[in-house]
């Protein structure tokens, strides 16, 4: 693509007398393709394909969390996490129809946004929600009937973004259950359409279809780079942006992981007790073994104290530096716990040329995933 549909600006602080709340948000001006600091480090991307487009936060707030398996979430807690988040400039929200209440929680947190901050704030946020079906035929009505129920938990009149997951490609619905969505958002009930976990091939072959996708969700971290093995480039041809999750491996890169020992078994550090460690723990073993892990956490954690931030903000930094990325997801335990200001270090943290090589070094010494698992998602499949 000849430029970026970066926006970005400086960091303000301004208070509201009208409704008495404070936050820091930022002056928006658009720039052409990065070179400068500051153009790197933008806040905001826009996914656009064709005249669709739509400005989200480069860090978004992942709710797969919310789903079970983390904690038991309160309702009000979670919206409260919400609001803090977004009132810290992280104002966009990825879901499910199959992440347990997330889109309910949504919904509720929306309504506080549209009651408690002003119209301007409430243009900044978004929900980014996706869509798993089970495997039956893609009708008109089906697929109308499933996004009116996002529509309904979520309390808006139009999806920000619909992204698709299929799970099986041998059965051909895909391509039908998509063109419902693109005359669904046609209407004017989905503003963007996206995908998640889609392979470079079936991402061919949707656009080659017509299907105005504007980016695909992929897992991508230092141990996972098979998207920039063939998925960065088929996106740099056609301008499809990704978004990817996984990136800090549900917090096995992190301090808390630094220097422990595995050498007893199955498994001697910190208790893998969410369905996320106990899931990139075995991306771990398949990319390589415990010793070479912590080789890249000491190389996270050397670049981290350099630039005084954490290992997962340094590991979230080296995958949006990535050719094509657009942003990427960091999984919210909302009303258990928070990280806002390591997340927010992330925007304005600036890996030199010598960080970026020190990670690609230790991430090249694992096995090609590409090779040993295939294509982005196909570990769904």
């Amino acid at each position: 693509m000849s430029s970026c549909l970066f926006s970005c600006g400086k960091l303000l602080s301004s208070s509201s007398p009208a409704s008495g709340w404070l936050r820091c948000h930022w002056a928006l001006r658009s720039v052409r393709c990065v070179s400068t600091t500051e153009e790197k480090n933008a806040r905001v991307v826009t996914l656009k394909n064709g005249s669709d487009s739509l400005v989200i936060c480069r860090i978004i707030n992942g709710m797969w969390q919310t789903s079970g398996g983390w904690g038991t979430i309160d309702s009000g807690a979670a919206v409260e996490a919400m609001l803090s988040h977004a009132d810290a400039g992280l104002t966009s929200f990825d879901m499910s129809n199959h992440y347990g209440p997330a889109e309910d929680l949504y919904g509720f947190f929306i309504n506080r946004v549209r009651r408690e901050r002003p119209p301007e704030f409430l243009e900044e946020i978004k929900g980014l929600t996706k869509w798993v079906p089970s495997p039956v035929k893609m009708t008109s009505n089906y697929v109308r009937d499933s996004i009116n129920t996002s529509l309904k938990r979520m309390d808006v009149a139009s999806l920000d973004m619909l992204q698709f997951h299929w799970w099986d490609y041998s059965n051909p619905g895909y391509l039908d259950a998509l063109k419902h969505l693109a005359d669904l958002k046609a209407e004017g009930k989905i503003k963007t359409l996206g995908l998640t976990n889609f392979d470079t091939e079936r991402l061919q072959i949707i656009l080659d279809n017509g299907i105005p996708i504007v980016s695909n969700q992929v897992q991508h971290s230092v141990i996972d780079m098979r998207p920039q093995q063939k998925m960065a480039e088929l996106c740099r041809l056609t301008g499809v942006k990704l978004i990817t999750y996984g990136t800090v491996m549900g917090g096995l890169l992190s301090e808390k992981f630094l220097d422990v020992d595995s050498s007893s078994s199955p498994f001697s550090g910190p208790t893998l007790n969410t369905p996320s460690l106990q899931k990139y723990k075995r991306m771990v073993d398949a990319w390589g073994s415990w010793s070479l892990f912590q080789v890249l956490l000491q190389t996270l954690k050397k670049i981290a104290s350099k630039h005084g931030v954490s290992i997962p903000s340094v590991a979230v930094r080296y995958v949006l530096n990535q050719a094509s990325v657009a942003g990427s997801m960091v999984g919210v335990r909302l009303g258990l716990s928070e990280h806002i200001k390591d997340t927010c270090a992330i925007l304005s943290l600036d890996l030199d040329e010598e960080d970026m090589s020190s990670i690609t070094e230790v991430s090249m010494k694992g096995r090609d995933l590409l090779k040993a698992i295939g294509d982005c998602g196909d570990e769904y499949r």
